[in-house]
């Protein structure tokens, strides 16, 4: 069994953070950082990215028994829980699946609800990229540049970027699956399952992606969840408005 690779900060109660599709721990290190002043975070990087395994197989249902063996391998108890995007969607997997390992859940700017697929441009510029060919930083992200008109996204993939050898760059998620198994990604669980302790939705103000009629469907499987804005912030909620991400956070 493979545990899933985290970097853990500070000391209290257990903080567990999931990062967003072809993201990784590392971009919640500034806020993980501020919340190890009160707590032990693990900041998780989730199956196919970052640092932990590749795997062919790729699912939430999965991705909660990561998280299930990760949390049993370093007997964790009584864990508040905040998954971003696709971690969101791990999180209420595994808050429907395993309730009684978490005493709070915090889901950032996710519904549990079917996506419609919107990603392709950046799955069609990271498959452009040639590492044999681009051998460095600055021409990969040079082809990037040519398929996504938004800096900042180019620069959030261009974190998975490393060196794989002296001679070679690499991307840390494992592109190859994550573009096959797509369709898992923008899925939603299907359960009728409860999940009754404290719940917050932070959605960005400039986000679509929790809709007021989103509402009806959190209240069908988190009876006890409030739903907040995060202020002059779309997705990207906690790089966009990092304050207010942490004052809501830590007021729940």
């Amino acid at each position: 069994m493979e545990i899933l690779h985290s970097k853990i900060l500070g000391k209290g109660q257990p903080f567990i953070i999931l990062h967003g599709f072809l993201g990784m721990s590392d971009n919640w290190k500034t806020l993980g950082n501020k919340y190890a002043e009160n707590y032990e975070v693990h900041l998780i990087d989730q199956r196919n990215h970052g640092r932990s395994f590749h795997s062919e197989e790729f699912s939430y249902q999965l991705m909660a028994q990561d998280l299930k063996n990760y949390i049993t391998h370093y007997q964790l108890d009584n864990c508040i829980l905040l998954g971003h995007s696709m971690g969101g969607k791990t999180a209420m997997q595994f808050a429907l699946d395993f309730p009684e390992k978490i005493a709070k859940l915090i889901i950032a700017d996710i519904a549990p609800k079917k996506y419609p697929s919107h990603h392709q441009y950046i799955l069609k510029a990271l498959s452009e990229v040639n590492f044999s060919t681009q051998k460095t930083r600055k021409e990969v992200e040079e082809i990037l540049k040519k398929y996504i008109p938004e800096n900042g996204v180019v620069q959030f993939l261009m974190k998975n970027v490393y060196r794989k050898s002296k001679e070679q760059l690499d991307y840390r998620f494992n592109l190859p699956v994550l573009i096959k198994k797509y369709n898992e990604v923008v899925t939603s669980y299907n359960t009728n399952k409860q999940f009754n302790k404290p719940t917050l939705f932070l959605k960005g103000s400039k986000s679509n992606y929790i809709s007021p009629e989103d509402k009806i469907l959190i209240a069908q499987n988190f009876s006890n969840a409030t739903i907040e804005e995060i202020s002059n912030a779309g997705h990207w909620l906690h790089a966009e408005n990092p304050q207010e991400f942490y004052s809501k956070t830590m007021h729940f």
